[in-house]
């Protein structure tokens, strides 16, 4: 569980609605910009809006990370105004080790990984019970 941040370029929208859907369905609550949180809205998702860090209005993405509020991060940027946000996204999410995506491709197999996790439970077990001679 935990907060997970998406904000998608509009070519991507259909495709982050199911990844928005599947994750609420697992239990995370969804912040995302006003567009794309516009879209998830309409689909009954409950979401957090939240500022680009270039708008500056109160609450910023960046105030939510800087707080440590934020779990997973899904940004698709395209055009030269997101890819700017989206670096600045980026970088603060890597200063802060939060995980994130910037392909639809990798968003869904990031939450089909996490559905994994959340069914079943990992066994560790030594290679040499995996693979033994003879």
């Amino acid at each position: 569980d935990g907060l997970v941040f998406i904000t998608v370029n509009d070519f991507d929208k259909s495709a982050a609605l199911k990844i928005g859907r599947d994750l609420a369905r697992m239990g995370f609550k969804l912040a995302a910009t006003r567009g794309t949180a516009a879209l998830l809205q309409r689909a009954g998702i409950e979401v957090l809006v939240l500022n680009r860090m270039s708008e500056g209005e109160q609450p910023t993405v960046r105030d939510y990370l800087r707080e440590g509020k934020i779990s997973l991060i899904i940004n698709t940027p395209l055009g030269r105004e997101s890819f700017s946000d989206g670096q600045r996204l980026r970088q603060e999410a890597s200063r802060r080790g939060i995980p994130l995506v910037t392909t639809l491709t990798a968003a869904q197999a990031a939450v089909n990984g996490i559905r994994v996790l959340q069914s079943e439970s990992l066994r560790v077990r030594s290679l040499q019970d995996l693979y033994q001679p003879g």
